[in-house]
């Protein structure tokens, strides 16, 4: 359906302190039905405040807010759906053990004679619109792939009868499939007349599917416009400020000797054995899919994750896998960045400072004691060093962005100083610039000497960045090698089928920022 003339959402001048932060300040928006209205922005430029106002879940300081052509002025979350808004979170909000049926109706139940009804044909309708009308309602969610739950969420917008629906960084934890269906899916909720709020920092997608765009930096407006008119290059201007230069800047660093060699590991999602080794001073990357058992590569050889079988040699000395503990990694020199931020990486409640220390509070102590002063010291070293935005070291890591807490997160691993660091989707979830400063952190480290394992879901960051790049496929690693032997297209070749494409002869150009 093409947009209609009038905006159905309209923001003018919308502002939100919240103590010393002015977090927006006179936000203008306008968003059309059959439209996708993209919302980007750096980590902590505004965006997730502005979508929590529109929620109901904070209430602006000034400004003024209409919802087709009336003042919205909600109180509550609740309100705000009653208003026809929904909102889809980067985490779902699903009860896994009810099913599917249970779940489309959950906090809108409506009942007879004290018994719920069990609205079968509209939850049809609402799965056949996002094309998926065969799925089985009496399914308990916890069965359905991420990517099938996400339309169960969506479909519940749809039987609470939202018209303006929100999705804040939709495909963040989704495989190249299911995100390929989600887009599909977004395109018929504009298409059927819904005004449509897209947040991502995949500037791919939002290029594909918006028409139109707004960006924040600081709390303000930097630019909106028509997609069509405006380049990539030209939106992450707007975004960071200044032209970014290459997305994933490359550090010069020479490779040493070998300081890690893996054979034969065997473990969760690792059946035929696992084998490689890592220089000092080599970035390696690790590709493939979701579930190949990259991530429990990472984890098994920290410790995380029980191996079977397998023998570890770091810095020439036999280590057994069996024994290994994230203690015992720690106590050898290596370290884990955990794709998981929130549940693992940082204790989300504890202060940026303890988050930062908690690896090194040993060499911070005297007698027994930490040093108050130097835990200080260092926490101000590495926040600055990795430009970190927070109020105060004391502010609990949760208040923070998502790309401010994946540098607090950094910054630990930073001042424990191993000697080999394992990096699981270090820019998962964050901005372009806040990308481009781990990316060039990355470098930093391997010119240091550091020797670097890298997990990533995203392939143009994998042949930026590393030196050599070997792919999983079911549990089975490629041989590593050079990543200019690697295209996009042999890396999905053997995640997909686990067949070894002939490597590339002619020398390939670094991989630019997008324009």
């Amino acid at each position: 359906m093409p947009a209609t003339a009038q905006p159905y959402l309209l923001l003018h001048g919308v502002s939100k302190r919240f103590g010393g932060t002015q977090a927006l300040r006179d936000v203008d928006l306008a968003a059309y039905r059959g439209e996708v209205h993209a919302l980007v922005g750096e980590n902590g430029a505004g965006k997730s405040t502005l979508v929590k106002v529109l929620s109901g879940a904070h209430a602006p300081d000034g400004g003024e807010i209409e919802l087709d052509g009336q003042p919205f002025q909600v109180r509550s979350p609740s309100e705000a759906r009653q208003r026809g808004v929904a909102m889809i979170y980067q985490e779902l909000n699903l009860a896994p053990h009810l099913t599917v049926a249970q779940n489309l109706v959950l906090g809108s139940e409506v009942s007879v004679w004290g018994l719920a009804r069990d609205p079968r044909d509209r939850m049809r309708r609402a799965l056949e619109l996002l094309g998926h009308g065969s799925l089985d309602l009496d399914a308990p969610v916890r069965s359905l792939s991420i990517g099938t739950q996400q339309i169960v969420e969506i479909a519940r917008a749809l039987m609470a009868e939202a018209r303006l629906v929100i999705m804040d960084e939709p495909t963040s934890s989704l495989s190249a499939d299911d995100a390929q269906a989600l887009f599909r899916v977004v395109r018929r909720l504009a298409d059927s007349g819904l005004a449509v709020i897209y947040i991502s920092h995949f500037l791919e997608e939002i290029q594909s599917l918006a028409q139109r765009f707004t960006v924040l930096r600081d709390g303000r407006v930097a630019g909106a416009g028509l997609m069509a008119d405006t380049s990539l290059a030209g939106i992450v201007r707007l975004m960071v400020g200044r032209d970014l230069g290459e997305l994933f800047p490359r550090t010069p660093h020479t490779l040493g000797d070998e300081v890690l060699r893996v054979s034969a590991l065997h473990g969760y999602r690792l059946p035929r054995g696992v084998g490689f080794s890592l220089r000092r001073g080599e970035i390696l990357g690790l590709a493939g899919l979701v579930g190949s058992g990259r991530s429990e590569c990472l984890r098994s050889l920290f410790g995380l994750h029980p191996a079977r079988d397998g023998t570890v040699t770091v810095r020439g000395s036999g280590v057994r896998i069996t024994a290994l503990t994230p203690a015992r990694a720690l106590g050898l020199g290596l370290d884990l960045l955990s794709e998981d931020r929130k549940d693992e990486g940082l204790a989300t409640r504890l202060p940026v400072r303890l988050n930062a220390c908690l690896s090194s509070l040993a060499r911070l102590s005297r007698f027994g004691l930490v040093s108050a002063r130097r835990e200080a010291e260092a926490t101000d070293h590495w926040c600055q060093a990795l430009g970190v935005r927070c109020a105060s070291r004391e502010q609990p890591a949760g208040a923070l962005s998502g790309g401010n807490q994946q540098k607090v997160a950094l910054a630990r691993i930073l001042l424990h100083n191993s000697d080999i660091v394992f990096l699981d989707e270090p820019t998962r979830g964050i901005d372009v610039g806040s990308k481009a400063d781990i990316c060039r952190l990355v470098g930093g480290l391997a010119a240091q000497g550091k020797a670097i394992v890298m997990v990533s879901s995203y392939l143009p960051e994998l042949l930026g960045v590393c030196d050599s790049l070997a792919v999983m496929h079911r549990g089975e690693l490629s041989p590593a090698r050079p990543v200019a032997a690697w295209t996009e297209e042999s890396i999905m070749l053997y995640a997909t089928s686990g067949r070894l494409a002939a490597p590339v002869t002619e020398p390939r150009s670094l991989v630019p920022c997008p324009a």
